[in-house]
């Protein structure tokens, strides 16, 4: 723990560790001690061997910092915590890894703590460390201004200095105590109110009678410093010794404190500032450790109560603060895309057409997307921070090379008589009903389950073309973050397998879930009642169509009417008949050229003479996307392996003004798969969420010129699914 503002500046001192329960004792015998380094004031927990699977250790460790203001550190400094992850290889004798833990710190993980929250602040703090190391540490952070001195630097005069010089000296530091004093004000009433709030979210009594508070000990100062006397923010500070306390568990804010002050007008004179100041430290400081003291007794007792609850009030505020990077809005579907007539030949609809199209002609939809994208990262460069949050630095460090979002929610606009209030032709609904039954969420609407029922949770992730069974592996720790009892499959059925036939892909995934799923209802039937099952599916490229291939099969049709959410990252839906991209057209060329893919064919509609035959038109006619509860379609400008609106399911400018055969088939499969994901329910969610990356640090290459770049950038990056996710957590448990 330091100062965010020089290096040299006073560090976070560990003073006191709290072990609220045993260490595990483990057969490793590996020394299970934590440690405090006096060299670099740090703490460290109990080592832990590494079982490189799904794993609990339960540290349950409080460890207390001392923080204090130097001669020129303040408020207006933050301050960083820095969590290290410690790794050394099993050798025959704790003391050895011990002693060898420094050398290996293999991934860190930071966060902000402004200077607003340096009065009181209780927040849950998750540490992942990265990529490479995914963990979730659940830690909770509070901090309180806890007691304070201070103290005044030398004054030189020079002996013709005039007698006001004297009185203003003596003002100054008396409004520097007054500012002090107001700060331990604050942190009194933060401290209380959290407690309060803290207390009644965990519906629990905290006993607070022992609070008294003396007015009489701050009526002596002035709500405002002189004119002459700088803020806290400046020179005042200078002036200033105080001591926050901070402790890796939590708390939050609230404010009060002014009404404890009075006019100064009201003092008597001449004013003696050291005997009131005095009794107000004292008072002050006194009132602080009681309520401290307090809440270190009541978070004892209910540790995990109060961490629960403060990791769900840290959920709701993330979905404020990251809207800082993601844009959302609502987009109204309209009717004349979604029926199989859009394509009449009457003079009054091909006037309508002609509209249409003149409208599209004026704008690039890739370009107007990644200006509006820039548009918006321009005005956060321009934007101030100032909250009371404590800040993730993977996030804030650079506020610039996050991702911009823009999340479109798809309504539907008009419904004609034979579509039912929800949106849904009748006759689909009832085809819905009859093939799938009716949903199984129904059940969860019904009485209070029985204690060993429960819902078995599984998502299958599944790699685009040459990819690896990993690929989304951020993706997944994502979702596991959110759901820790989910259960996933990461698909290896195609993998080194993905340059043939999407129908085999298909076939192969359809067996590879149905033995999964089958394994673990069996295991779920065994320990309890299985009440329902939520089947949801993540692809990435390629692997979206071969996701909705597998759904075709018969051996799936079972277990259509668990599938709950289906997550399509850069899928070319709609394949390559309108691609802008001559470079990877050139690549796909060689591909069937030279190597015979027969995928490659079957994107590029080539795989048959007639293109109604096409494998690609007639998987749009397959009702694959309409058995989802709720669908996300996730995009970006930028990637050039897979065009715009292929990802996107919308209309294409190029396709508008092809009035070919060609031009019709890509209307009628467009209008097949929109037809699949129009809202027809009041609880389905269906989704366009537009991803700009920052790729200016990638400079100016071959990847970023074909669109490779950004078409990798959604499996190495976590910070646009972290914030989707997030935002809308209900749609992944």
């Amino acid at each position: 723990m330091r100062w965010e503002e020089g290096e040299d500046s006073y560090p976070g001192i560990p003073a006191r560790v709290v072990q609220y329960e045993a260490p595990e004792v483990g057969s490793d015998n590996l020394c299970r001690v934590w440690m405090i380094d006096d060299t670099d004031n740090s703490f460290s927990t109990p080592p832990f061997q590494i079982r490189y699977a799904r794993q609990d250790v339960f540290l349950s460790i409080m460890i207390s910092f001392y923080l204090s203001f130097g001669e020129y550190e303040g408020q207006s400094s933050a301050v960083i915590l820095k969590f290290e992850l410690m790794h050394a290889p099993i050798t025959e004798t704790g003391s050895e890894l011990q002693g060898s833990l420094d050398a290996y710190a293999t991934s860190a993980h930071e966060y902000k703590i402004p200077p607003k929250a340096l009065l009181g602040l209780h927040s849950y703090c998750p540490v992942h460390f990265d990529a490479f190391h995914a963990v979730l540490v659940d830690t909770s952070v509070h901090i309180s201004l806890l007691k304070a001195s201070y103290h005044t630097s030398p004054q030189k005069v020079s002996s013709d200095s005039r007698g006001s010089e004297g009185a203003y000296v003596e003002d100054y530091v008396g409004s520097n105590k007054v500012m002090l004093i107001k700060a331990l004000m604050a942190a009194h009433d933060i401290l209380l109110e959290d407690l309060r709030r803290i207390s009644t979210g965990i519906d629990k009594a905290i006993d607070l009678t022992e609070i008294t508070f003396e007015a009489d000990a701050t009526e002596w100062f002035s709500s405002t410093p002189p004119a002459h006397v700088k803020s806290i923010d400046g020179e005042t500070l200078h002036q200033l010794s105080d001591e926050t306390h901070i402790s890796a568990e939590v708390h939050n804010s609230g404010n009060k404190a002014a009404h404890y002050i009075n006019d100064l007008s009201k003092s008597f004179e001449p004013f003696s500032w050291d005997g009131h100041l005095l009794s107000s430290f004292e008072s002050l400081g006194n009132q602080l450790l009681c309520l401290w003291n307090i809440f270190l007794k009541f978070h004892r007792e209910n540790k995990t109560k109060i961490l629960e609850f403060l990791r769900k009030s840290w959920a709701i505020d993330r979905r404020t603060e990251w809207s800082i990077w993601m844009v959302h809005s609502k987009v109204a579907m309209p009717h004349q895309y979604m029926g199989n007539g859009v394509e009449g030949t009457s003079l009054s609809h091909g006037i309508r057409r002609s509209s249409i199209i003149a409208r599209r002609l004026t704008d690039d939809p890739i370009q107007t997307a990644m200006m509006r994208a820039e548009l918006h990262r321009s005005g956060i460069a321009q934007m101030r921070i100032n909250n009371r949050s404590i800040q993730d630095m993977y996030i804030f460090g650079d506020p610039l090379l996050v991702p911009i979002i823009i999340v479109e929610c798809l309504t539907n606009m008009h419904y004609p008589a034979n579509v039912n209030s929800n949106g849904i032709p009748l006759e689909d609904e009832v085809r819905h009903i009859l093939e799938n039954g009716p949903r199984t969420t129904k059940k969860l609407c019904g009485s209070s389950p029985h204690q060993n029922e429960h819902i078995l949770r599984i998502v299958v992730f599944v790699h685009g073309f040459q990819g690896n069974h990993l690929d989304l592996r951020l993706v997944r720790n994502q979702w596991l973050l959110i759901d820790p009892k989910v259960q996933f499959l990461m698909s290896e059925a195609n993998e080194d397998k993905t340059s043939g036939d999407f129908r085999e892909m298909g076939l192969r995934l359809a067996q590879e879930v149905i033995s999964f799923l089958k394994k673990k209802m069996d295991r779920a039937s065994r320990s309890g009642n299985l009440k329902d099952i939520k089947l949801s599916f993540v692809g990435h490229s390629i692997g979206n169509l071969i996701i909705r291939t597998a759904l075709t099969e018969s051996i799936m049709e079972p277990y259509l009417r668990y599938l709950h959410t289906y997550v399509s990252i850069s899928g070319p839906h709609l394949g390559y008949m309108y691609s802008s991209n001559s470079l990877f057209n050139s690549g796909l060329w060689i591909l069937k050229k030279f190597k015979g893919t027969q995928c490659i064919h079957q994107l590029t509609f080539t795989d048959d003479p007639d293109l109604e035959n096409t494998f690609i038109y007639n998987l749009s006619k397959e009702r694959t996307l309409a058995n989802f509860q709720n669908v996300l379609l996730l995009s970006s400008p930028q990637d050039g392996y897979v065009p715009y609106h292929s990802a996107r399911i919308e209309p294409c400018p190029a396709a508008s003004l092809d009035f070919s055969r060609r031009g019709k088939i890509f209307q009628e499969m467009l209008n097949n798969c929109l037809d699949q994901i129009r809202t027809h329910s009041d609880h389905r969610v269906v989704m366009r969420c537009d991803i700009n990356f920052n790729t200016s640090s990638y400079g100016r290459n071959l990847n970023t010129l074909i669109g490779r770049t950004a078409h990798i950038e959604f499996l190495e990056s976590d910070i646009f699914a972290k914030f989707i996710m997030w935002s809308f957590p209900e749609l992944f448990r």
